[in-house]
C-alpha cells in the first residue's frame, strides 16, 4: 500500500553517519510533536537527485522554516557513507538538511515507494516524492509521475502546497 495524505508513517530506522560512525535514528523521535520535510531520491550523486532534488530543498530551506518546518530530512536508498559523501559534495549538509540512509529500502518499501528499474542498474529503489509530515502524520505529499522528474516533488513544488 503506497503512503497517502492523512496517514501515519510506520515506525522505522534510518541510519546517519556521524563523527562517531553509522548511527540508528528512529523515525518517530525525529517527528513526535514536530513539522518536518522528507523528500527522497532514487539515488546520491545520481544527475536529477544530484543537480535539481537536493539544489532545490537548499534553495527553499528558509521558506520552509518560516512555514513552521523544524527540519528537513533527505532518504535515500544508498548506505549512510554514500548519503554522508553526498551531503558533503552537495553542500546539503553545511546547509542544514540531513542526509538519512534507507540502505535496507525497509522504509522505502514500508511506504510502498520502491521501485526497480535494471537497466539503469537500480534496484529497490525509492520513488521521488517530498511530504510534509506533522506529528507523524503525512499533511502533504508530492509523487512524482517518473523518477527522472523533480516538479511537484522540488522544494519550490512542495512550497507550492503548503
Amino acid at each position: 500500500m503506497t503512503i497517502s495524505k492523512g496517514d501515519r508513517l510506520p515506525s522505522s530506522t534510518l541510519v546517519h553517519l556521524g563523527d562517531a560512525g553509522p548511527a540508528p535514528v528512529a523515525l518517530a523521535d525525529k517527528l513526535s510533536g514536530r513539522k518536518v520535510v522528507i523528500f527522497a531520491v532514487p539515488g546520491a550523486f545520481t544527475p536529477t537527485c544530484h543537480s535539481a532534488h537536493v539544489p532545490s530543498f537548499m534553495r527553499t530551506k528558509d521558506q520552509f522554516t518560516a512555514k513552521g518546518v523544524d527540519e528537513i530530512i533527505c532518504v535515500s536508498v544508498n548506505d549512510p557513507f554514500v548519503m554522508k559523501a553526498w551531503g558533503e559534495a552537495t553542500g546539503a549538509t553545511a546547509a542544514g538538511i540531513t542526509m538519512l540512509s534507507d540502505a535496507e529500502s525497509a522504509f522505502t518499501k514500508a511506504i510502498g515507494m520502491d521501485f526497480d528499474a535494471p537497466p539503469a542498474g537500480l534496484i529497490a529503489r525509492s520513488k521521488r516524492y517530498a511530504m510534509v509530515v506533522e506529528d507523524g502524520v503525512v499533511t502533504h505529499l508530492n509523487e512524482e509521475a517518473s523518477p527522472g522528474e523533480c516538479e511537484i516533488s522540488a522544494g519550490e513544488g512542495l512550497l507550492d502546497v503548503m
